[in-house]
């Protein structure tokens, strides 16, 4: 076993890209550390996930004014983790918003997850000192929120549990682009300690029917074009059922914690080995299935001791994946990759899901009639 989290070495910058994937919507990547999103309208700025600190948020803010001086308005928290929740402060915003199951899992876990997350990956909390506390959201919805930015609409939807109880997407139906935070992935580990793996799926389900124009994942670099779109879907299902269905054969055939986390390992390595944070991940994530498996609904709390308790079960364990036939990323035509942004626009309208594509999803059909209502589904 390795005497340290995984990423407690992982001290390098990761370059900065910030690009526009549609109209006046924004990605701020950074090869795999968690990523933020901006909408841009005509009287103000909507920030989907705050980053970790204010120090980081800031390089966030510098982008943005690159590209408007409208100020930021809205801050919008995908989920209650302390990477995308502690930088708000930055922003100066008037609201900052999220679903009312995060709330919750900010008030309940937000102090714990905090410790966890910067004893594990200490890189991203950059001048810690700068963090005013833990943040608290102003607004908070159950099912789905509008804003009007302007001349532009966008909707903060709750699809289902899946990275955590609480994740919010953000849809932006004029340039048919779709923030999922860390519901999807792209080529970087789907991090699970959190998750409730049977629900994860149908989420990915519910965000495949606004058959968006381009995604913003939680990780990775911005998706442009249904194919790399489906591709990232496709892939963040596997991992999650990979890791959900695995765990559970080994349970079933009563092997305990160290012995699940191999067989895990076994057969998750060759498939994602090569994938960003993979080593970081796993040790939660087989954990948190582990769970699920024995029949422990709710995720337990995460803490400093916790992890630690963790780290000694899988004492002389090897935690470091070997990559053998590690799948080779799809890279999408050209064709695909050179879709102009105004064909984005067009098609959103012709291809917006109709209420019963998503009723057959299980979103109720009060969401789907508020959702109509604000035009954004075609008719049935």
């Amino acid at each position: 076993m390795t005497k340290h989290f995984a990423s407690i070495m992982d001290t390098d910058e990761k370059p900065v890209s910030f690009r526009e994937v549609g109209t006046g919507c924004y990605a701020f990547t950074a090869s795999g550390d968690p990523n933020s999103g901006v909408v841009v309208g005509d009287d103000a700025v909507l920030v989907i996930d705050a980053q970790a600190t204010p120090a980081t948020a800031s390089k966030v803010m510098a982008c943005i004014e690159q590209v408007t001086d409208m100020p930021v308005k809205y801050v919008a928290l995908t989920h209650y983790h302390s990477v995308r929740s502690l930088g708000a402060s930055a922003y100066g915003a008037s609201e900052i918003i999220a679903s009312d199951l995060t709330r919750r899992m900010i008030a309940s876990r937000g102090e714990s997850d905090w410790a966890a997350q910067r004893e594990r990956f200490p890189r991203l909390f950059e001048d810690q000192d700068s963090i005013p506390g833990v943040t608290t959201p102003t607004m908070t919805f159950a099912s789905s929120l509008s804003l009007n930015l302007g001349n532009r609409e966008v909707r903060l939807m709750h699809l289902g549990r899946g990275h955590t109880m609480g994740d919010v997407v953000v849809w932006v139906p004029g340039s048919a682009v779709l923030f999922a935070g860390d519901l999807v992935e792209n080529k970087v580990a789907c991090y699970c300690g959190d998750a409730h793996l049977d629900d994860w799926p149908r989420a990915l389900d519910r965000i495949a029917a606004f058959r968006p124009k381009a995604l913003v994942p939680g990780r990775g670099e911005a998706l442009l074009g249904e194919v790399p779109v489906q591709r990232a879907l496709d892939e963040t299902r596997e991992f999650v059922t990979t890791l959900r269905d695995t765990a559970q054969t080994a349970v079933h055939q009563g092997k305990g914690l160290r012995d699940t986390f191999q067989a895990v390992k076994s057969v998750m390595d060759p498939m994602f080995g090569d994938y960003a944070i993979y080593d970081h991940c796993m040790p939660f994530n087989v954990a948190r299935a582990y769970d699920q498996a024995l029949g422990i609904e709710t995720p337990q709390v995460w803490t400093r001791e916790r992890d630690q308790d963790l780290w000694d079960a899988l004492k002389d364990v090897d935690l470091t994946a070997r990559q053998g036939n590690a799948q080779d990323e799809v890279e999408p035509t050209e064709d695909v990759l050179d879709l102009e942004l105004e064909d984005m626009v067009d098609a959103a309208a012709d291809e917006a899901p109709t209420a019963d594509e998503l009723e057959a999803l299980g979103i109720s059909d009060e969401f789907a009639d508020e959702v109509r209502k604000e035009g954004q589904l075609a008719s049935a």
